[in-house]
């Protein structure tokens, strides 16, 4: 990648070559400052890039183990040392506010120190096979190889540590990669293809590839030799992506609309409410686990929306390249016009707006809104941006139903100390992960996460993923002494 102060210029990367050619200008969300220019991968490109991952799967499956984890561990090393670095692109393309871009090339480090340790223990079983009269002497072995070349898709958000999710899991599996980060964020991509690049990685196994949309939904759907798709983005084009991927494995990460319960019997509401104003608002809500929907206790409810609002007023809105942000921009200036029209029309239908709302460009003040209804963009879809409802409830088992009353099913969040109530909620809850004593925001990238419904096909997290990356291949031998 080629560097000039002030700006930057991606070439896209395929087959251990930097490529030039026709380029589009990424420009910052916060001020539309020119963060640099990027080049445009074409369908040409793409063939090529799949004609090297094809050719290189069996160099990259040879590696032994030591060395898929010593590249992972030395990506790792590299992250670590180039951690402003990386926190500074993802606050130029992303408009992530600092300190969580920080956070978030940590999460990266431990997700590559994750895979190194995986890559090492990636082993089978061995199973006996003398089970019945005239197998005497037969024994089997299983182990688990690649399944060939991946293409992953990955969204603005998270845009080192969402593309780690895909990446780290296929150098610890051994499949050849072709990476097409977001279109508002390749810089952070490329520079990570270029870590890996000297980590040791065959060139030929990796390829960033900043392609159109429209190309990317031609490679997936065209080109055999691809044998899985990994997609994190938003549930329509997911499930499309889905439909004309043939044959491939298809992994889906599409977000949600995350609910809280909070129980009256939760000893820390105030605790309760700066955590849930971080996980709300943090990064103006552009997180597929950021909490949309809080149902509380009536009892406790007045209490605990006054401190939301009370810890909302605190949060710092604005400049994201400033210490003390935690609310940045939008992604793009559509985005917060969306989500003040969806606003609007929350309150024209009844809603009442308790606090925020305001719009500086795609800055949105912080909105908190109660008395929402199904049926509202607010309360049904992902928002996507710093919105979140509280709402009123009687009954445990309602406040159950209205999380499951929702076309999305990735994480929820339980505060309550009763073990019968965490029981049932565990049982009933149709989401991927029930997060008890925090918000549905929390994640530990070594978990398995994921979702059902219209959040999502499989499970990433490392462990996952590279199950999802490999298959099991079974060696039956007999007559052996």
């Amino acid at each position: 990648m080629k560097m000039r102060p002030g700006t930057q210029t991606g070439f896209l990367l395929c087959g251990k070559e930097w490529i030039d050619g026709e380029s589009f200008e990424v420009r910052s969300p916060w001020d539309q400052g020119l963060v640099g220019r990027v080049t445009v991968a074409t369908r040409a490109d793409a063939r090529q890039a799949v004609n090297h991952a094809a050719a290189s799967l069996r160099r990259a499956r040879a590696l032994p183990r030591w060395k898929r984890r010593e590249i992972l561990e030395d990506v790792a090393a590299a992250l670590i040392e180039q951690k402003e670095r990386f926190a500074q692109l993802i606050v130029a393309e992303a408009g992530k506010p600092v300190r969580l871009a920080r956070a978030e090339v940590d999460r990266a480090v431990l997700t590559f120190k994750t895979a190194a340790e995986e890559a090492a223990r990636l082993g089978g079983e061995s199973l006996p096979l003398d089970l019945t009269e005239g197998n005497e002497g037969r024994w089997g072995l299983v182990q688990r190889f690649p399944v060939g070349p991946v293409l992953a898709i990955t969204p603005f958000n998270f845009p080192l540590n969402l593309v780690a999710h895909k990446v780290a899991p296929a150098l610890a599996a051994g499949c050849p990669l072709i990476l097409k980060p977001a279109p508002q964020t390749p810089f952070t991509a490329l520079a990570l293809g270029e870590v890996i690049l000297k980590a040791g990685w065959p060139g030929e196994a990796l390829a960033v590839l900043p392609l159109s949309n429209a190309d990317t939904a031609w490679l997936a759907e065209k080109e055999d030799r691809i044998k899985l798709v990994s997609f994190t983005g938003s549930a329509k084009v997911g499930w499309e992506l889905k439909a004309h991927s043939g044959r491939k494995r298809v992994l889906l990460e599409l977000g949600g609309n995350a609910a809280l319960i909070v129980h009256s019997d939760w000893p820390d509401l105030d605790e309760a409410a700066v955590r849930t104003a971080h996980a709300a608002f943090g990064y103006a809500g552009q997180s597929c686990v950021s909490v949309q929907r809080v149902f509380v206790e009536r009892g406790v409810f007045q209490t605990f929306l006054w401190k939301v609002v009370e810890h909302t007023a605190k949060l710092v809105a604005g400049d994201p390249s400033d210490e003390a942000t935690e609310v940045g921009p939008l992604i793009r200036l559509s985005e917060a016009e969306r989500v003040e029209a969806w606003v609007k029309e929350a309150v024209e239908g009844g809603a009442k707006l308790i606090a925020g709302g305001e719009r500086r460009g795609s800055v949105i003040a912080p909105v908190i809104l109660t008395g929402t209804k199904p049926g509202m963009k607010v309360r049904d879809e992902e928002v996507f941006g710093p919105v979140v409802a509280i709402e009123p409830y009687d009954d445990f088992e309602q406040a159950l139903a209205d999380v499951n009353h929702s076309k999305y099913g990735l994480q929820a969040g339980l505060l309550t100390r009763d073990a019968g109530r965490i029981l049932t909620a565990y049982r009933e809850l149709e989401v991927g992960a029930l997060i008890v004593g925090d918000t549905p925001s929390w994640r530990l990238d070594p978990m398995p996460y994921g979702g059902v419904k219209d959040s999502g096909l499989g499970r990433e997290g490392v462990r996952s993923a590279i199950q999802e990356m490999t298959e099991p291949r079974m060696l039956v031998m007999t007559g052996l002494s």
